[in-house]
């Protein structure tokens, strides 16, 4: 992962600023021969987009996806496919509102980080935070949709767990309910209590967290690589890569500082199937999929921490491009809890992850995976 791409065969370049004319990405190492059209990259972009409801940001953008290289069709190839080139695609910015910033053009906004681009690069871009903004994850998600398409068979789907204090008990996880609320949450009845804490917050013009689960079905055996090129590792760091992400935790996580070594064991039984044997039946999931950083063909599951948007109206000490301290509120339009919108980026990013390690496995491998009962490979 380097400044502005992540990935190594399956790689990602984002591009593009808040307000700035366009943002987008290209995306390089697709395969060919991959049926793709911008509709098969907007819905999840629209589920992304803002605007859709008073807890999220009012910016009103289409987010409309353009293809600009990497797929062709004619005669022979009914539809665009994929043709293994870079894969470059690109969303206007419609509804910027610049002014709004105006006041923080010599100011540090307090939870920002525009005191550390400008201590690097003694340059930024005030608008909106410029590459900092979290517009750019709209890049992320167009990507995740290729990513998809490259490991059809694995089913990848996140939810909110948890905003500010109000958590979801797992014992009640539903995760058909996601698609009933605006904040994905996967209990019907945190719904209620999720709204009032938020109405509070939007009100007072200030922010809350959130908890994002992710979980992806259907990943083999095999994926992934001991040490260096853990599977978890790689994810992890495209979750850390979003913005405001402060925490990732895998299967059990934290929680199994707590446990003896008796409970955290995921034991294993055999399975048969008409076949013979049909490789292990886990018992538990503690480990989240992962184990000496190679998938185990149980459902790869984390969670994401998201910090309280930055941006609030009440008024926080810093510091002025002079050096003077002085008192900011951040005023514009900004998400009372970003982790809402982070749901699709979560996945996305799940996502373009494992379609790495698949093309990274299938390289070294071949794609096959060793299964009990099997001779041993040497």
């Amino acid at each position: 992962m380097s400044h502005n791409t992540f990935g190594h065969l399956f790689r990602v370049t984002t591009w593009g600023e808040s307000h700035g004319a366009a943002l987008g990405c290209v995306v390089d190492g697709c395969p060919p021969g991959i049926p793709l059209s911008e509709a098969d990259i907007q819905p999840w972009l629209d589920r992304r987009r803002p605007g859709q409801g008073k807890f999220v940001t009012q910016r009103q953008e289409p987010d409309a996806v353009r293809i600009l290289s990497g797929v062709f069709g004619d005669a022979r190839t009914p539809g665009q496919v994929t043709t293994g080139t870079p894969i470059s695609l690109m969303i206007e910015n419609l509804d910027q509102r610049s002014r709004d910033y105006s006041e923080i053009a010599q100011a540090f906004r307090p939870g920002h980080a525009d005191y550390a681009y400008f201590a690097k690069y003694g340059v930024r871009d005030y608008r909106g935070g410029g590459r900092q903004s979290a517009r750019e994850t709209a890049a992320r998600v167009a990507a995740g949709a290729i990513a998809r398409k490259v490991i059809p068979h694995v089913e990848i789907r996140a939810a909110v767990v948890q905003i500010g204090p109000h958590a979801v008990d797992p014992a009640r996880m539903d995760w058909a309910e996601t698609l009933n609320n605006p904040f994905w949450c996967p209990d019907a009845a945190m719904v209620a209590v999720w709204e009032e804490h938020l109405e509070k917050v939007r009100k007072a013009g200030s922010s809350t967290g959130a908890i994002v689960a992710v979980e992806a079905l259907g990943v083999p055996a095999g994926w992934g690589a001991p040490l260096y090129g853990k599977l978890d590792a790689e994810l992890a760091a495209g979750f850390m890569s979003i913005n405001a992400a402060k925490g990732v935790e895998f299967g059990a996580g934290f929680a199994a500082a707590a446990f003896s070594g008796e409970e955290n064991a995921d034991e294993m039984r055999a399975t048969r199937g008409k076949d013979g044997l049909d490789g292990p039946e886990f018992l538990a999931n503690h480990a989240g999929g992962v184990m000496g950083g190679i998938s185990t063909g149980q459902p790869v599951t984390a969670r994401v921490a998201f910090k309280p948007t930055s941006s609030i109206l009440t008024p926080r000490r810093t510091l002025n491009e002079a050096g003077e301290e002085i008192e900011l509120r951040t005023k514009g339009r900004h998400d009372p809890c970003v982790g809402i919108r982070a749901v699709p980026v979560v996945e996305a990013m799940m996502a373009c992850g494992l379609a790495d390690a698949f093309l990274r496995h299938r390289a070294q491998t071949g794609g096959g995976a060793f299964r009990p009962g099997e001779p041993g490979r040497r």
